[in-house]
């Protein structure tokens, strides 16, 4: 096979903001957020007949009422061959997205739900976005699957050789979005992804349950894992330009290829399995604590931060851009609703955002 093939599975879990003003003096609601991202493999489209709602391939039907809207792939393709790696990555990446939206608007107080944008690109493929805006506890919030498939220009083929893929430089290159996966000659594969956590004022507490889930996950397959992408993380989500970090980090992980395939998946799996057990007990922890001005612009300022690293250094974001027929829409989905930039603010050090600060500009272990 001459033609080389890249197949990125991309699960984008967006930014969260926790903020909602109420009545009074104060607002309600502890100023947390967090950025999320799997990125994985496979793809699901169904057709908007009544058989494929529920569709039925040697007499076993699949449920999508569980999915969050009509997945991108054919089903039938997908039930037919259910070891597939592709295809049991989007079943996965489909679950997942569902799980956490349905966590999210469990915590909202009022009701609000998610908006669901099903999609289709002409090049290929499409997603599912899925934002919640305005709600009484979440400010923004968005969960997000890609699947498509075309054409890599090059310039999207170069940022991939800066990360020491052997890829062919100065063409473009066919390819499928869900996991990165290569065929010239010998077939190229590997699984990415990674979860961070951005609070506005620091929880020693809050950062320990977060990063111990996340151990937890991790040293279910290998124990050398969790220190190895902990670090990883904190490399990749730093801001170089002002030398801190966006958050107090996470684990992270780009190229993923071994020992195998299932034992790859099995990982990634896990992964995608400790986000909501680790981010949401501490959304219902303060979601209902008061906050006043000064805590406002504080996070609106962090909220800046955050915008710079995922425009000037997210390679996420980057490889959306550049992909012909690119959605800008479901890839600056992350941005959030406000934000500031406040000339060379400095805050107290023995503040509490001081002592954020302290963290950001030298992580720490929390484990």
């Amino acid at each position: 096979m001459n033609a080389l093939r890249h197949t990125i599975s991309l699960v984008s879990l967006g930014t969260f903001q926790l903020v909602r003003r109420t009545r009074g003096p104060h607002a309600r609601g502890f100023l947390l957020g967090t950025g999320l991202g799997l990125a994985s493999f496979s793809a699901v489209t169904y057709a908007h007949s009544a058989e494929a709602v529920n569709p039925k391939v040697n007499g076993v039907q699949m449920d999508t009422s569980r999915f969050m809207a009509e997945p991108i792939t054919d089903s039938k393709a997908l039930l037919g061959d259910k070891e597939n790696m592709r295809h049991r990555m989007e079943i996965l990446i489909m679950e997942i997205q569902a799980e956490f939206c349905r966590a999210l608007e469990a915590e909202e107080n009022c009701g609000q739900k998610f908006k669901v944008d099903r999609w289709e690109r002409p090049e290929g493929g499409g997603g599912i976005t899925c934002v919640l805006q305005d709600g009484d506890v979440f400010e923004k919030a968005g969960v997000n699957i890609s699947v498509v498939t075309g054409s890599l220009p090059p310039a999207a083929v170069q940022q991939m050789r800066a990360r020491g893929k052997n890829l062919k430089e100065g063409t473009s290159l066919p390819f499928f979005a869900q996991r990165l996966e290569t065929a010239k000659g010998e077939k190229q594969w590997w699984f990415g992804g990674g979860t961070d956590l951005t609070p506005y004022y620091l929880c020693e507490k809050d950062a320990s349950h977060f990063h111990q889930t996340l151990k937890s996950a991790c040293d279910e397959h290998d124990a050398t894992y969790y220190p190895r992408f902990k670090k990883w993380c904190d490399d990749y989500f730093r801001i170089k330009h002002r030398n801190e970090s966006r958050g107090i980090g996470g684990i992270f992980f780009d190229d993923i290829d071994s020992p195998n395939q299932t034992a790859a998946f099995n990982f990634v799996s896990s992964c995608a399995r400790a986000v909501i057990p680790s981010y949401v007990p501490l959304v219902r922890k303060h979601k209902n604590r008061e906050y006043g001005n000064n805590e406002r612009q504080w996070q609106l300022l962090r909220r800046g931060r955050y915008v710079e690293f995922n425009l000037i250094y997210d390679r996420g974001t980057k490889f959306g851009l550049y992909t012909p027929g690119a959605r800008y829409e479901s890839i600056l989905m992350s941005l959030p609703l406000h934000a500031r930039w406040e000339y060379m603010h400095e805050p107290k050090s023995q503040s509490e955002e001081g002592k954020l600060m302290k963290v950001l500009k030298n992580p720490k272990d929390w484990v």
